[in-house]
């Protein structure tokens, strides 16, 4: 048994070499594992490891491929001797599938040709409006800036003015700072970000972002390393009407997904059009025998 599991043991030596032959090195192809009468060899699984790994990286990714294709061969094997006949035979299926993914390469390949994949703010609005109760807000949003700073290069009271000023000016000045100073950031004075996605900047968590935002436009944390500070400029709460900008990315996929099943249809209709009108194909009566 053991012998059918591995043909060789030393998968660190066959790492290795196949290490080796991702370099350019020469090397035989020699049967790395056996299962009954199959057979995987040396330069398949060369072939699925990465040129620029180490020899342990490779040894490793090396051993894990061989253990899964031992075990997928073992369960085949195991199927092929227990199912029928009949249940082995997948050649209807594989035709259906080869079917399904010629066709869905060709309407790919047709909607990245003549599909309009534009969408402009109008339409986005326009899609917004005729919708609007389907874009609720599912959490908290806010429009802030994000510092954190070394301690000792920390100054709360400036810093906390510098961030009250979101003109374009004071925005320019708040980046000139943070590049200079700042250990991390994030300005979403211009977007809208949820509450959550800055908060988790700080290690601090908010339980109750209704009374949070409604008391506080700055929150601060210092710790022996750092100064935190989240400026919020302007905030949204959760179940309120989300702003069209806030969803326009999802609004545009929907526009394309209802774009792309137009597309299509049209493409099949014209496909069977065109097929009647050259009579290239026919549909019996089964109670007649007559084409319809």
């Amino acid at each position: 048994m053991f012998k059918s599991f591995f043909k060789y043991n030393t998968l660190i030596l066959t790492a290795v070499v196949i290490w080796g032959c991702n370099l350019g090195m020469p090397a035989d192809d020699k049967v790395v594992a056996e299962v009954g009468s199959k057979k995987l060899i040396l330069s398949e699984v060369a072939s699925v490891i990465p040129n620029n790994l180490e020899p342990e990286d490779s040894a490793v990714m090396a051993n894990d491929y061989i253990r899964k294709w031992v075990r997928q061969e073992l369960v085949l094997q195991k199927a092929e001797e227990n199912l029928s006949t009949e249940l082995k035979n997948v050649t209807r299926e594989l035709e259906e599938y080869r079917k399904s993914l010629i066709i869905f390469r060709y309407k790919n390949e047709l909607m990245a040709q003549r599909m309009d994949t534009v969408v402009n703010n109008s339409e986005i609005k326009d899609y917004y409006a005729q919708n609007v109760e389907n874009f609720k807000l599912a959490k908290a949003i806010v429009k802030a800036v994000f510092i954190k700073v070394p301690t000792d290069l920390a100054n709360p009271s400036m810093l906390k003015e510098l961030t009250s000023d979101t003109s374009a000016p004071g925005i320019n000045e708040i980046r000139d700072y943070c590049l200079r100073y700042a250990k991390s950031f994030g300005i979403y004075t211009d977007q809208w970000i949820e509450l959550d996605a800055v908060m988790q900047n700080l290690p601090i968590s908010v339980e109750n972002p209704e009374q949070f935002l409604s008391r506080n436009q700055f929150v601060e944390h210092t710790d022996p390393s750092y100064y935190y500070l989240v400026a919020i400029q302007d905030y949204m709460l959760r179940s309120k009407q989300a702003p069209v900008e806030y969803v326009a990315d999802k609004i545009k996929s929907l526009i394309l997904n209802r774009r792309k099943i137009t597309f299509l249809k049209e493409v099949e209709d014209n496909i069977f059009r065109e097929g009647r009108n050259k009579n290239s194909f026919k549909i019996y009566n089964s109670e007649t025998d007559e084409t319809e």
